[in-house]
């Protein structure tokens, strides 16, 4: 394992401080502001420690109690989080029933909400099946790491310091983009689509939990790349938009690892008034539909 994917373990264990209330740490980014994906993760995280290991199951029931995983998330990112304060984790136990249980989390800073977060668990039952077909991709272990093909692109970026704090912000996840990102096709608009592959630099423990926060943590990375790709813009790195998540909202299909290769198929199918919506699908390696996601995000175009 990495130690970077160590240090974003540790990022995510949270500490207990009340019952229902956890707090939280953040680590470096980007840009001078909480990294999404982060209190969306964390926020996960909190809910998920105060679901029962085990819900008990109907009376006459011959099947053992089983623990619920999540199955869906729905946030809304309120305020800019403060990398340099720690972030509380207020969690309401909403529903506790014997198939679903049901949690809100709000994230506070300085005496204010940054973020709120619905999730429901779900205990495992049988049920009808189907799923979209998965799209064609090229093996991941054919596509560059990061590490290769940032560097390439340093000259797009206006501050040189970009791409080093790029490679350490993401240093805990392979990630390896199929098409060119939106930073290297500046000024050429293209269809509102793109793919990455991604995992964990590192083994994962076996914990369903922690492999849903950290596809939760990876997913708000790249979504509006394909809101960027339909106008030819590269992204808040280059200057030329001004972008910030608006909402999130996650579900989570079938079991996958996050230490194992996903597909992450990613669209944009409009953008008006300031603001961009991102949807995408992420599959596991062998085809089997993993998660569904939809994210809103104000993209402005900076007035000269």
């Amino acid at each position: 394992m990495s130690s970077a994917l160590d240090s974003l373990l540790d990022l995510l264990d949270l500490e207990q401080i009340e019952q229902d209330i956890f707090r939280g740490t953040s680590r470096s980014a980007v840009i001078p502001r909480v990294f999404g994906g982060q209190v969306a993760a964390q926020a996960l995280v909190a809910a998920g420690r105060t679901v029962p290991a085990a819900l008990p199951r109907p009376h006459g029931s011959a099947r053992a109690a089983q623990s619920p995983t999540a199955h869906s998330l729905h946030s809304y990112f309120l305020r800019m989080g403060d990398p340099n304060a720690p972030i509380v984790y207020s969690v309401d136990r909403i529903r506790d029933g014997r198939s679903f249980t049901t949690r809100r989390v709000v994230a506070v800073q300085h005496g204010q909400p940054i973020f709120h977060l619905s999730a429901s668990f779900q205990t495992h039952e049988e049920g009808l099946e189907h799923q979209t077909d998965m799209p064609s991709a090229p093996d991941p272990e054919t596509l560059p790491t990061a590490a290769q093909m940032l560097p390439r692109y340093a000259d797009r970026f206006s501050d040189p310091g970009v791409v080093d704090r790029l490679l350490e912000a993401r240093a805990a996840v392979d990630l390896r983009y199929v098409d060119e990102p939106p930073f290297g096709t500046v000024g050429e608009p293209r269809e509102p689509r793109s793919q990455v592959w991604f995992r964990t630099n590192g083994k994962l423990v076996d914990d369903p939990l922690l492999h849903v926060c950290m596809a939760t943590y990876v997913s708000d990375m790249t979504l509006l790349d394909s809101v960027l790709l339909a106008h030819g813009r590269g992204g808040w790195a280059v200057g030329d938009v001004v972008g910030a998540s608006l909402d999130h909202a996650m579900w989570f299909h079938r079991p996958f690892r996050a230490d194992e290769w996903l597909l992450y198929d990613q669209e944009s199918p409009s953008a008006y008034g300031g603001r961009g919506l991102g949807q995408a699908r992420i599959y596991t390696q062998d085809g089997r539909l993993a998660i569904t996601v939809i994210q809103e995000g104000v993209v402005r175009v900076p007035r000269g």
